[in-house]
């Protein structure tokens, strides 16, 4: 049975290159992840243990710096007392905070977040270890710096030039007195990394004589635990210490965590593209049981029992996957080579380090192809041995007896009402029913591929007239070939419908909640510009300072983070501008006058009086951040908005009680509204600050909207691969149906259809799949992204649902592009089916 089994594979290799095709692409994104996330993985280990080889302890502050009652660090006298520790060699400290330097055109150089400063710290032999000068040598005068190899290079800077290097404060120029490389994770991540002399950065991002972290090398033959435990009494309460070795194993667990989410993401598509070459493969041995009812019949004639018939099957698909398995490997490590290769394109860099191609990826890619293939044609398999001996007689396999088709359509309807009953209860639940109607997605979603075949026949009998009137005979031979065989119709609209369910439901939800956001902010938001730093952090005071002087500027507001406690509760409040917060905010009044905020006064979220029970006069007890007390009157009362914390206070108020404000953004009207010329003045008022973004209307949208809209286009990209093997299956069953209609094709050859016509009806035959299958999921994905939407619209003010009906309108000629390129090469062949040998066919 096996050589059997073995001898059909080799006799039918161009039917199953279709199927070898669909798991080998999920093979492929399989293997690919587990080879490239195994890789990174390694590369980033090493780095850290790199880092960490001369370390012996390393200690990291946790201090507030703008905290008066502790210490804002590490301070000198705690590094020399750790230096006169027995056993320690040597004890560097690092003071760390945000740097940008703009490249020739004034932009910054890097993504904000991964912009670096540093203060590069000299031995007694005038070298830092931590970096390696290409040119130059590090900075030791105030007005010097050093810059990463990279960021030299984009802003084409040469040693000896004036740097503007913009931090939390002023613009400042420096000399650059040397390029450098280092392993940093900044750097790597696609930012810069800049060093000030020790004093300077100390300056600039805590206070002289401090700093953030320590690292201490051992002497020859020092035991790293003895020095670590010698350093824990010398440290402050707020600081952790720890050995090198220790904290390199504990980065490298994080790396694996960071990496973790990313593995399973790509995971998690592999599994939909596999779920969905599942319908292909089984699609592909259901036709080819068919094709061998003979064959099959006669072995059970001869003696072959089921068993042997099924295994034979189970063997050939085992071939099958076998093959597929090894040739998507090799695909894999292609793949993964490619994925880190295009890290490079979002600036993102890795360390260097070999590829790692390890055991587990191997098998898994061996068990998921093996495994998958046998389980979809275990079916076939089983109907070809039911296949009874007197059916040698025939050339005609026994159709579905009507019991079947019965307990299928009930059992389909069964399960589809009670995923469509677990959707409509997860979205009745809001946030806290998202799992089940992820459970009631699966089964819905499995009972409506149940259901296809039952439904192709009156969803493809409402288009068959248009068929008929716009293409004749094509059209109408079109129709009846789609619901000849509804099961294996059924079967290849199930692809196009999983993929196009997960699409409709990403676009429905995503924009709805970007539809919903937009119009947040452009109900909530007055201001011309909205003014934030490029990497995410807090505005100095000097910025606001600065745009209230701005020509032009009619209304300048703050948005400053405050906490203190007022009345019993411990309150998150926003410090703004009394008199011009409501000319760049639309702040609804339920209570009272935001004049009062003028008079010392404040103004409370309508839900957070209702909570606390205040109201308009009522006077309440606060302490301070820096713990002076004093009394605070409820002045006004208004609607809850996503761009105000719960409590509004003049800056005035809480100025005297912190250390430096904590402004978030900086809101500007314009006379003359939002204009070219009054963008530059507020740019220039800044001082040309690279690491200041200025943001009209239009950017503050992008900023909420952007993020969603690039996961919508990254969700696409993976699931095309999905749709891909969608394709294919569809090319599968119209290249199987055509070789089974060849008799019939000759004798419509032979009675005038000629080659043109056709061509055509098997295009129709394709387009008209395609689409069923895009309808089913169109409408399936818009069941689900409504039902996911309910489970946030009480999370996001102003939500409504939105239909992207041009979105679904290209996803429908998508569908029927995709059945005119997939009945390319099957309608050819038909068409050139000479029609003599055609007719002898049996």
């Amino acid at each position: 049975m096996f050589r059997t089994a073995l001898r059909n594979v080799l006799a039918h290799k161009a039917r199953l290159l279709m199927t070898v095709l669909a798991v080998m692409l999920g093979v492929a994104f399989v293997s690919g992840t587990l080879v490239f996330t195994d890789t990174l993985s390694n590369a980033f280990r090493n780095q850290q243990a790199k880092s960490y080889d001369d370390v012996a302890v390393a200690v990291t502050s946790y201090a507030d710096a703008d905290d008066p009652k502790q210490e804002p660090g590490l301070s000198q006298a705690t590094l020399d007392k750790i230096g006169k520790l027995d056993g320690v060699a040597s004890v560097t400290g690092r003071v760390e905070g945000f740097a940008g330097v703009a490249d020739p055109g004034g932009k910054l150089i890097g993504v904000g977040w991964s912009n670096k400063g540093s203060n590069f710290a000299p031995g007694e032999n005038g070298k830092d270890g931590a970096y390696t000068f290409t040119e130059g040598s590090g900075p030791v005068k105030d007005d010097q710096i050093a810059l990463d190899k990279d960021t030299a290079t984009t802003g084409e800077y040469q040693v000896g030039d004036r740097v503007r290097v913009a931090t939390n404060g002023p613009v400042k120029e420096y000399t650059l007195a040397g390029v450098f490389t280092t392993d940093d994770g900044a750097v790597n991540a696609g930012g810069s990394l800049v060093l000030f002399d020790t004093s300077v950065a100390q300056s600039l991002y805590l206070k002289p004589g401090y700093f953030t972290s320590l690292t201490a090398t051992a002497a020859p033959g020092a035991d790293d635990d003895r020095i670590l435990d010698a350093v824990k009494p010398l440290v402050p309460e707020n600081s952790d210490a720890t050995t090198g070795a220790a904290l390199a194993a504990e980065q490298s667990r994080q790396i694996e965590e960071g990496l973790s989410g990313l593995n399973q993401m790509l995971l998690g598509f592999a599994g939909i593209a596999l779920f969905v070459g599942v319908f292909l493969i089984s699609n592909t041995f259901t036709m080819l049981v068919a094709q061998r009812t003979k064959e099959l019949a006669l072995m059970r004639a001869v003696g072959a029992s089921r068993k042997q018939i099924t295994r034979s099957v189970l063997a050939e698909a085992g071939v099958v996957g076998l093959v597929a398995s090894v040739v998507g490997f090799v695909l894999g490590i292609g793949l993964a080579v490619a994925l880190r290769s295009g890290m490079a394109s979002f600036g993102m860099k890795v360390p260097d380090g070999p590829l790692i191609v390890g055991v587990t990826p191997l098998l898994a890619a061996l068990g998921v192809g093996v495994l998958i293939t046998m389980f979809a044609a275990w079916l076939p398999g089983r109907r070809a041995a039911k296949i009874p001996p007197v059916a040698a007689m025939s050339s005609v396999h026994a159709i579905a007896t009507t019991k079947s088709l019965v307990v299928r359509n009930s059992i389909g309807a069964a399960i589809t009402a009670i995923g469509a009953a677990l959707i409509v209860w997860g979205a009745a639940a809001g946030s806290d029913g998202r799992w089940t109607i992820a459970g009631g997605a699966f089964l819905a979603l499995i009972g409506v591929i149940v259901l296809i075949p039952l439904l192709s026949r009156p969803v493809i009998a409402l288009v068959r007239p248009l068929l008929v009137g716009a293409f004749g005979v094509a059209g109408k031979l079109a129709g009846q070939n789609a619901v000849r065989n509804p099961r294996r119709t059924g079967a290849t609209a199930s692809a196009l419908a999983i993929g196009l369910t997960l699409v409709t439901g990403l676009s429905v939800l995503g924009v709805t909640v970007g539809t919903a956001l937009d119009k947040m902010t452009t109900d909530q938001i007055k201001a011309d510009y909205m003014v934030v730093m490029a990497s995410g952090g807090h505005l100095d005071k000097s910025a606001l300072t600065a745009l209230e002087k701005a020509p032009g500027a009619t209304a300048v507001s703050p948005q400053s983070a405050a906490y203190f406690e007022l009345g019993d509760e411990f309150v998150s409040a926003s410090a703004i501008t009394p008199g011009d917060v409501e000319k760049v905010l639309n702040v609804e009044l339920v209570n009272g006058s935001l004049d009062s905020l003028g008079r010392g006064q404040v103004a409370v979220a309508e839900k957070t009086a209702t909570k606390q029970g205040w109201k308009v006069g009522e006077t309440l007890p606060v302490t301070y951040s820096d713990d002076k007390k004093g009394r605070l009157t409820v002045g006004a009362v208004y609607k809850d908005t996503e761009f105000l914390s719960p409590v509004l206070v003049d800056t005035r108020v809480v100025a005297p009680h912190e250390v430096r404000p904590s402004i978030q953004q900086i809101f500007v009207t314009m006379d003359g509204g939002e204009t070219a010329a009054n963008e530059k003045a507020l740019v220039g008022a800044l001082g040309e600050n690279p690491a200041i973004n200025v943001m009209d209307k239009q950017d503050i949208r992008d900023q909420f909207g952007g993020m969603i809209n690039m996961m919508l286009n990254i969700m696409y990209g993976l699931l095309a691969m999905a749709l891909i093997i969608a394709v294919l299956g569809v090319v599968n069953t119209l290249a199987m149906s055509v070789f089974e209609r060849q008799q019939e094709i000759g004798m419509l050859r032979a009675i005038g259809l000629d080659r043109r016509r056709v061509k055509r009806m098997v295009r129709l035959e394709a387009v008209v799949i395609s689409l069923f299958g895009a309808v089913v999921g169109i409408g399936l994905g818009s069941f689900l992204g409504w039902a996911i939407g309910q489970t946030i619209k009480a999370e996001l003010p102003g939500y409504a649902l939105v239909i992207p009906w041009d979105r679904i309108g290209i996803f429908l000629l998508l569908a029927g592009l995709v059945g005119v390129l997939a009945a390319m090469w099957p309608a050819r062949s038909a068409a050139r089916l000479n029609m003599l040998n055609a007719i002898k066919t049996e």
